[in-house]
């Protein structure tokens, strides 16, 4: 019995040496010998010197000077990678699609080819006819109670506004919670449906929004208040409009441009999505170094041209650009954007 003991405590032994010791050792020393910026988590400086970022994890830009990355389900958290797991049916996840089309979609054919939908958003928004019927704000809140609810959240400021809405109509609040006895004590988050139907009313053709307004002391405070106008109403009812104009041509936008990945953290895009972007891109590099855009979108469209990559060599696959490397080739030979 002790002979068999000892056999398997020397087994053990040999066993987490090998497996815990002289393997991970062995892979430590051919990575930093043969693959050291890899195995170091492919890091990347900034012109200071100092570490900007991973090759292979994205970031957010913000900036019209750079490309944008893929959009992320957790906010290019590293420690959180995961896809929002949202079924194609998903009003929400299509509501998410139909935001970051907004800002970017043009028609495709018709006296306004090539032009943004976005002001003609606005001017549909603000007539308040929805499918036949008014109040366009009510409908969007009735249909997608989650997503009314999400807006209350989104922002202090927001859920503010409700609670001053609250305050200011008893008639209304009291009259929820005998239709929902199960909360006697509702916050504004279950009053946001309630809310946007009286909203809607009051204001028609517009929307709670941040607006810039004076304090009692004369400077400017960011405050929520009725609007026509503004990104909310042109990313938040798109969709809406859409669903309204379904015979109206848009052009196509590259499709990892409105997507997340699986991991929210695709650090690439495609050529086809960067050069989507170049107008943009080039046209705020040639306004912050007052040079000709066209040979700043010319300087640009070469950068991309040799960045981009194609699995296998270019065997398979469609040509990406890596986000972080694009950007770090405009900060350098640009310089800081403005």
């Amino acid at each position: 019995m002790s002979k068999l003991i000892v056999k398997s405590l020397v087994l053990l032994f040999f066993a987490v040496v090998l497996c815990c010791v002289v393997y991970p050792a062995v892979l430590l020393g051919i990575g930093q010998t043969f693959f050291p910026f890899q195995a170091n988590g492919s890091l990347v400086k900034g012109p200071d010197g100092k570490v900007v970022g991973s090759l292979l994890i994205a970031q957010p830009f913000t900036k019209d000077e750079y490309f944008q990355p893929r959009p992320s389900t957790n906010s290019y958290d590293a420690t959180a990678g995961s896809s929002s797991a949202l079924a194609p049916s998903n009003y929400a996840l299509r509501d998410r699609v139909a935001r970051s089309i907004a800002p970017v979609a043009k028609y495709a054919d018709g006296p306004k080819a090539g032009q943004p939908v976005a002001p003609d958003v606005e001017t549909w928004f603000q007539k308040d006819m929805l499918g036949g019927q008014p109040h366009i704000v009510a409908q969007w809140a009735d249909n997608h109670n989650t997503l009314a609810q999400n807006w209350d959240t989104a922002d202090p400021k927001n859920d503010a506004y409700i609670v001053a809405w609250q305050n200011a109509n008893p008639a209304i609040v009291t009259q929820w919670i005998k239709d929902n006895p199960a909360t006697p004590k509702p916050a504004g988050k279950d009053l946001a449906v309630a809310f946007f139907e009286h909203f809607s009313s009051k204001y028609p053709g517009q929307f709670p929004s941040s607006i810039t307004a004076k304090d009692k002391n004369g400077k400017d405070q960011t405050i929520i208040g009725p609007v026509k106008t503004g990104s909310d109403i042109q990313t938040i009812f798109f969709e809406s409009w859409r669903e309204d104009h379904p015979d109206v041509k848009l052009q196509d936008v590259p499709g990892d441009m409105v997507t997340a990945s699986c991991s929210g953290l695709d650090p690439d895009i495609t050529l086809q999505n960067a050069e989507f972007q170049l107008d943009r891109v080039a046209g705020k590099w040639a306004s912050d170094t007052k040079r000709d855009a066209a040979a700043v979108k010319t300087e640009i469209q070469a950068m991309l041209d040799k960045d981009a990559t194609a699995p296998f060599g270019g065997l398979a696959g469609e040509k990406i650009i890596n986000v972080l490397q694009v950007n770090l080739e405009l900060r350098t030979k640009y310089g800081a954007p403005q």
